[in-house]
């Protein structure tokens, strides 16, 4: 079945990548998460130098996924983060959001009451 939502978690690795890298390439470069959280129903977002592609892997049983998202004109927003390497966790909301072309760099989310 086709399709990301709610029930995923969303890694971004920070690093630039080179957009010519396919499966292999991608999830070698997140290998050791990967194999410490393979049940966990993670998707990893990849974006190039130039901030005009982005590709999203994830695991499902049998096989790798990936989808690939090429800008026309304009750039993925994302704020800056103070480690230099690494995965950041993001929201189902703010993948979307980045997706759509919605800055989340000066994002502030209101405290909800239940």
């Amino acid at each position: 079945m086709l399709g990301l939502g709610t029930e995923h978690t969303y890694c971004y690795y920070l690093s630039s990548v080179d957009m010519r890298k396919g499966f292999n390439g991608l999830s070698g470069l997140v290998y050791e998460h990967m194999e410490q959280n393979k049940e966990k129903n993670i998707v990893y977002a990849f974006i190039n130098k130039s901030k005009d592609k982005l590709k999203l892997l994830h695991w499902q049983p049998g096989g790798y996924v990936l989808y690939y998202k090429r800008l026309e004109k304009g750039v993925f927003e994302l704020p800056k983060y103070d480690i230099e390497e690494g995965l950041v966790v993001l929201s189902y909301t703010e993948m979307i959001m980045i997706l759509d072309g919605i800055s989340i760099i000066n994002l502030k989310k209101n405290e909800r009451y239940l």
